[in-house]
């Protein structure tokens, strides 16, 4: 199948662009208010002194998640397995959110639009560690080591193409809390480390449901994500455990101490909603609704993990 044939119609260049950034899916970028909560929970106020750092970091977040989803894109348009994704017998999703397999951004543009939005996110990251009260070497190297790795995800190296994608996409979101608290704190306490393990799994728990739908397109060009390698029958396992490995997060650290004792209920309705998920895609069979219930699930996390923070400022006060 051709490009051609699947173009649905012209549309402006920019929201095409903004399309292919995927602004819409702004689950990561969560990390910043995140990050203003934990430090604020550390400092006993809230700390506003700190937002232009943040700012410069989460701007250069946006930047950098830009370039690897535009990169994923190119990829995946060259390797056949978008087009097969999201073919006429496929109709569960937009192809616009596709913009080359819908044939409103050339492969020339979108090259050039992951070049532009690697190197804002590479100065927006430099920026933001020249802002920053502590910067040790050994978070410098991790902060480039994190922006060169994103790049590879599917483009270059390849990550994902090699068995990397689910423990990336997780990684990815400890990173981008953990980062940027050190940056302002010099390190992260174990509730910090609490808070991004569960932060990460969020973007894993839509993204486990994505490749779910996406079996066939994946084993065709030969990319090893545990959907595609395993069993219905063992991914649904696997991503079970996944759901139960969260509530595990919170309940050990709650036990050990790092958490306080309230942490186990205020989480409680994101395991109850993990229990839905699950249930609507392994057992009603609606797989991309499940998708869509972990974005929800993920920002509801978000905002009990940004209130627990809050409850310790005013605990503290």
């Amino acid at each position: 199948m051709t490009a051609d044939a699947v173009v649905l119609r012209p549309e402006p260049k920019l929201r095409s662009y903004a399309r292919l950034a995927k602004l819409d899916v702004f689950d990561y970028y969560l990390s910043v208010p995140l990050v203003l909560a934990a430090v604020s929970a550390q400092a006993g106020r809230l700390d506003l002194g700190v937002l232009p750092m943040l700012l410069a970091f989460g701007l250069g977040e946006v930047c950098v998640l830009a370039a690897l989803v535009a990169l994923d894109d190119l990829t995946g348009y060259r390797d056949g397995s978008d087009i097969a994704n999201y073919a006429p017998d496929a109709p569960l999703r937009r192809k616009l959110r596709k913009p080359l397999v819908a044939g409103t951004l050339t492969e020339r543009e979108v090259a050039g639009f992951a070049t532009a939005a690697a190197a804002a996110g590479g100065l927006l990251w430099t920026v933001a560690v020249a802002l920053a009260p502590h910067r040790p070497v050994w978070l410098v190297v991790a902060i480039a080591v994190l922006f060169v790795i994103s790049l590879q995800y599917s483009y270059g190296i390849k990550l994902s193409y090699h068995g990397f994608q689910e423990l990336f996409i997780a990684a990815l979101g400890w990173a981008l809390v953990l980062a940027p608290y050190a940056l302002v704190t010099g390190g992260a306490s174990a509730f910090v480390v609490t808070q991004a393990l569960l932060f990460g799994l969020g973007p894993l728990l839509f993204g486990v449901y994505s490749n779910t739908n996406d079996i066939e397109g994946d084993r065709g060009i030969g990319r090893p994500t545990v959907a595609a390698l395993v069993s219905p029958t063992a991914n649904a396992v696997f991503i079970g455990a996944l759901s139960a490995a969260e509530f595990a997060i919170v309940l050990t650290a709650t036990v050990a101490g790092f958490a306080p004792w309230w942490f186990v209920p205020l989480m409680l309705p994101v395991t109850v909603l993990r229990a839905a998920q699950w249930y609507t895609g392994f057992r009603r069979g609606d797989i991309m609704r499940a998708r869509r219930m972990g974005f929800t699930i993920h920002r509801v996390s978000t905002v009990l993990l940004i209130a627990a923070s809050v409850l310790l400022v005013g605990t503290a006060a």
